[in-house]
């Protein structure tokens, strides 16, 4: 049948008509493809209208602002603290500069799969379940429902620990309970309000971060209260590198590999906070490219640039750095101020770490809610999970995600530097999992575009598919070296072995477990089969053009409040 005779019998005349009928056919064909690997996604699992959906209410500001300070907290303000003196400052600096590189790859690769169809649910499980099979999607949703679940008390326990800092008159639990109620109240409100408190914490963030690399500009030319001209000096004393666990060069490499997994924790989900907040942004296909091209600045000024400052302003042999990250004394910033007799500015600093903590907590309890939402849209969570309430806000999952809040209140009875180290090796190793995920769903994505001939996509970055592969050989290096320290005779402790690789197993059992249920289904899905239409026109229809401001520069600043 010749394509004229097919228009006429579909009663299609005009030349635009038959522009959208050849659109339809085409989702049509691939839905139909898509029902014999994935029958869920006809069965109206992912946008079924009996339910209330997620809206779009974070402006661009709100994504933006999320993107370049969302989950920067204690890992980097406190944690570093650690980092610089296992390694040294050469070695810090080299390990992020590294770990900048990889999570920029992955940045670049699951933007370019999120900005092609951002549909309600917007989460890197969601796309493993759309892109590669049901059970990468079931696996991915879990790994990050149970550790984005565990990070929240693990921010809401740093920021208590960095308020003992001034030894106040309570109990910390009081401050734990405080902020368990503020971080689950603002996630129960309208996305509008998490965007509206992000902006702002993030904002706090990005300013007290400016402000420390300023200052540390200032001691390393003497501009000290002290007029002490610090320079390079503690790169050549103590030295740039440290040993680790041997002398020579055996202890500086095994130094260089434990700097490069402890400095893996700062940028932990990072990266799949930008994705998540797809599906709740307006005109995600236009905002999120331009948060992905922005993303390198954050990872120069911000993680780099940090790292940097904290090697000449605090020695990596400073007692005060040792304690396992217990408390913002800590911080190599605080030390490092309180070394160049700067009165008062460590305290400000502290209320800075404490407002990171606290928004940390509150974006990481954004994504785990999200992610079972994601799951449960998906077919792979209790449908309960995916009722929103009329202004959006999927209100059971975010229940299901506050009950991690719980385990904050055993530090109260701990030891802060044991439960600071539990979470950063339980933590590191879902990272790790979750970016290999990613990069596997960004490269079956784009087999799917091959084959079905999709060029029209809203952003591509020149390093793909490379740097997909990159992320995926580092990362796996990376996670098998987790936790090599406890193969040493004198680390060797069961605890610690579990806590460093204990992801691996959950993450695979889960895996294996869905795959034997699902045992009729492919290990991944045909390019040819892949739906990479089902709910575009949705998407499509909600895209609103940038807006444009005509006339003097002051004018066009009003554009950064859109």
């Amino acid at each position: 049948m010749d394509d004229e005779k097919k228009y006429q019998e579909t009663g299609v005349t005009s030349s635009v008509e038959k522009g959208d009928y050849d659109v339809e056919a085409r989702h049509s064909a691939s839905r139909r493809r898509a029902s014999a690997t994935d029958p869920q996604v006809l069965a109206g699992e992912i946008f079924d209208e009996r339910y209330e959906t997620t809206k779009r209410g974070l402006k661009s500001r709100h994504a933006q602002m999320i993107a370049l300070g969302g989950t920067i907290g204690t890992g980097l303000f406190v944690g570093s603290g650690q980092t610089l003196n296992r390694g040294g400052p050469a070695f810090i600096v080299g390990s992020y500069v590294l770990m900048s590189f990889l999570i920029f790859c992955v940045v670049s690769a699951i933007v370019e799969v999120a900005a092609y169809l951002p549909t309600p649910g917007s989460s890197m499980n969601l796309f493993g379940y759309r892109y590669v099979s049901r059970s990468m999607g079931f696996a991915l949703g879990w790994l990050y429902f149970y550790s984005l679940g565990i990070l929240v008390p693990y921010e809401i326990t740093a920021a208590g620990l960095v308020i003992e800092y001034w030894t106040p008159p309570v109990n910390i639990a009081v401050w734990i309970t405080i902020m368990i109620i503020v971080i689950v109240g603002l996630n129960v409100l309208p996305v509008k309000f998490y965007g509206e408190t992000e902006f702002w914490f993030a904002g706090t963030k990005v300013i007290m971060m400016t402000g420390l690399l300023m200052v540390s500009f200032i001691l390393f030319w003497g501009g000290g209260p002290n007029r002490d001209r610090l320079g390079f000096r503690y790169w050549r004393d103590p030295g740039a590198a440290n040993t680790y666990l041997a002398d020579g060069n055996t202890g500086r490499f095994l130094a260089l590999l434990s700097t490069l997994v402890l400095s893996a924790f700062p940028f932990t989900f990072a990266p799949e906070l930008l994705i998540a907040t797809g599906g709740e942004m307006r005109s995600p296909r236009r905002n999120l490219p331009i948060a992905a091209r922005r993303y390198i600045y954050r990872l120069i000024f911000f993680y780099i640039g940090c790292v940097l400052a904290i090697s000449v302003i605090c020695p990596s042999n400073d007692p005060s750095i040792t304690s396992g990250g217990a408390g913002a004394g800590a911080s190599a910033f605080v030390v490092g101020i309180k070394n160049a007799g700067i009165e008062v500015l460590d305290s400000i600093i502290n209320a800075g770490i404490i407002i990171s903590a606290w928004s940390s907590g509150n974006s990481f309890l954004y994504l785990s809610s999200r992610s079972l939402y994601s799951l449960a849209l998906s077919g792979n969570a209790p449908r309960i999970f995916k009722t929103c309430s009329r202004s959006g806000v999927p209100y059971y999952a975010v229940a299901a995600s506050s009950l991690f809040c719980g385990l904050a209140y055993l530090n109260v009875g701990s030891s802060s530097a044991v439960v600071f180290n539990w979470f950063v090796n339980l933590t590191n190793t879902s990272g790790f999992i979750s970016w290999i995920c990613c990069s596997i769903v960004y490269l079956r994505f784009r087999k799917a575009c091959i084959a079905q001939n999709i060029t029209d996509l809203p952003y591509h970055s020149k390093l793909q598919p490379y740097g997909a592969w990159c992320a995926i050989v580092g990362f796996v290096f990376l996670c098998l070296i987790n936790g090599f320290n406890v193969f040493w005779p004198q680390n060797w402790n069961p605890s610690s072995f579990l806590t460093a690789y204990i992801g691996i197993p959950i993450f695979l059992i889960i895996y294996g477990v869905h795959r034997v249920w699902a045992w009729n289904d492919p290990w991944a899905y045909s390019p040819e089969d892949v739906d990479m239409h089902t709910g575009m026109p949705e998407v499509l229809a909600e895209e609103t053009p940038a807006k444009k401001v005509d006339g003097p520069w002051w004018r066009k600043l009003s554009l950064i409040w859109q």
